[in-house]
């Protein structure tokens, strides 16, 4: 089995509903993503996948969140933009424009130095 992991950063604001807490008021992260995918085959060129390629899947996928205010932001002006929840979609968008033979492993969501949480798909 081989894995292979990269990492990007993003900065977004949100602010989580049904929460009794100061995270309720709207904030913002600048947060860290790592995303680890793994498989057992290797391609002609003996490489699992290319990592520019796995980098240029993670820099869509956080494109689309950065700078922005997360709560407005599909899925998550229906589901709670907390950590956890931006690591499954994360994960479920990068997902889709992997090789078929490269699965996620997990992709952790850092909200700080010391904070994250991380999905584990199915």
């Amino acid at each position: 089995m081989y894995e292979l992991k990269v990492t990007g950063r993003f900065a977004a604001a949100h602010s989580l509903r049904n929460f009794k807490g100061r995270c309720e008021a709207l904030h913002g992260h600048n947060w860290r993503v790592e995303v680890v995918v793994r498989g057992s085959e290797l391609d002609q060129a003996d490489l699992l996948m290319d990592f520019g390629e796995l980098k240029k899947l993670m820099r869509e996928a956080l494109e689309e969140l950065d700078h922005r205010h997360l709560n407005e932001v599909p899925p998550f002006d229906r589901v709670n933009p907390s950590s956890e929840m931006i690591a499954k979609h994360l994960c479920q968008r990068i997902a889709a424009g992997l090789p078929s033979q490269v699965a996620i492993a997990r992709v952790s969501a850092w909200e700080s130095d010391d904070s994250r949480a991380t999905y584990f798909p199915d």
